[in-house]
């Protein structure tokens, strides 16, 4: 039997006939790694190192790699980049933008990887499966990876005030119960820190066999007292500021003083609410839910059907404090009919399941949000608070 003249051959990793140069970028604090993959240079990536934060060479590596490609193949390609969010924030991506580069910023927990135990991890193979991300993106394959929409920066710096109000009452919260621990040592109870005669009711203090506090303890929750007073006038600072923010964006958007009509949403969850969620654009209430990471997570295979709870994988800021609203909105809210669905659901399951219900009463209470900002369709059932 002759030999075929012809033998088929191998099919390459990559498909080499690309319309772009495709670059990753593995960002670190020290060095920045830039994986490329550009036209004519078949399916063979390269990578190259910069400083971490030295855009001119970045931007000069992005140059040499257009020429090679233009010199193999006599035509000008644009590029494309991708990074995972991190870190780094998004300053990189609005200094590609600025520089005509097209940019994208990917959710790293939404790319694939091997479930194997123990997986290699290297900056070189995160470059390189970024890389295919990218191309598998561009060529329109679905749920291939999320790209995140990146928000102006006006909007970034919108949700600074409620986040630093959330870290100084955490850590206001510490500094009150490391002074109640330090006194619950010597048999001291009911002392409350956050009162305004701290300080006098410090000085009267006795432990609890009789005997005056102990000098440097007493001069150690001084110094705690220093700590929590300067907390305290720090979070007066950002509610002032919350404040202002709030009346300032009437003028802009309507959803702020819409919000704050609702019994039960004051100003801090009507900040976090606003610039944490429901000023974006969504197109469906099943976008906006799995924003909140409040959207159900199915597990269907063969005849396994059940629900894995919600997905958590939007933003917790908005999560956690659309539960706490929850609870807050059966209380101030009895007879809305998101309440009364509560209740029945809890009464039900004879009083069991409140926790899992009430993060199901948080789903439906942020659509019905969103649906009442932007259609003006008010809950049903729900008071209005006084203008």
């Amino acid at each position: 039997m002759p030999v075929a003249a012809h033998q088929s051959k191998a099919p390459t990793a990559i498909r080499t006939d690309l319309g772009a140069i495709f670059v990753s970028l593995e960002l670190s604090r020290s060095k920045w790694l830039i994986t490329s993959l550009s036209p004519g240079g078949g399916e063979k990536m390269s990578k190259h190192s910069v400083a971490a934060g030295d855009v001119a060479g970045m931007l000069a590596r992005f140059a040499e790699l257009n020429r090679k490609a233009q010199a193999r193949t006599g035509r000008h390609f644009p590029i494309i980049v991708i990074q995972e969010a991190g870190l780094d924030g998004f300053w990189i991506h609005r200094v590609l933008q600025a520089e005509g580069i097209e940019s994208h910023v990917v959710d790293p927990a939404s790319i694939a990887t091997a479930r194997r135990r123990r997986r290699a991890k290297t900056d070189k193979i995160d470059g390189e499966a970024l890389v295919r991300a990218l191309l598998a993106y561009k060529r329109g394959e679905p749920r291939v990876c999320a790209m995140l929409r990146v928000p102006m920066p006006e909007e970034e710096d919108r949700r600074r005030i409620s986040r630093e109000r959330k870290a100084l009452t955490n850590e206001r919260v510490r500094h009150v119960n490391r002074i109640k621990g330090l006194l619950f040592s010597q048999g001291v109870s009911g002392y409350e820190p956050l009162r305004r005669d701290r300080r006098k009711q410090l000085a009267a203090l006795q432990t609890g066999d009789g005997r005056p506090l102990p000098a440097h303890l007493k001069a150690q929750i001084g110094r705690e007292l220093d700590r929590l007073e300067l907390l305290l006038e720090q979070i007066k600072a950002v509610e002032a500021e919350r404040d202002a923010m709030l009346a300032a964006a009437q003028a802009v958007s309507p959803a702020p003083a819409m919000l704050l009509n609702l019994k039960g949403i004051g100003p801090e969850f009507a900040i976090v609410l606003w610039s944490e969620g429901l000023s974006r654009h969504f197109d469906n209430r099943r976008q906006v839910a799995a924003y909140a990471g409040l959207a159900a997570t199915p597990w269907k295979s063969g005849a396994i059907d059940h629900e894995q709870g919600v997905s958590k994988s939007g933003n917790p800021t908005l999560r956690t404090t659309l539960v706490q609203m929850a609870w807050l909105w059966v209380r101030h809210q009895p007879q809305s009919a998101l309440t009364l669905w509560f209740k029945e659901r809890v009464k039900q399951n004879n009083g069991r399941l409140k926790k899992t219900m009430i993060v199901a009463l948080a789903r439906k209470l942020l659509v019905a949000l969103w649906k009442y900002i932007n259609a003006g369709v008010v809950i049903e059932g729900a008071i209005m608070t006084v203008a």
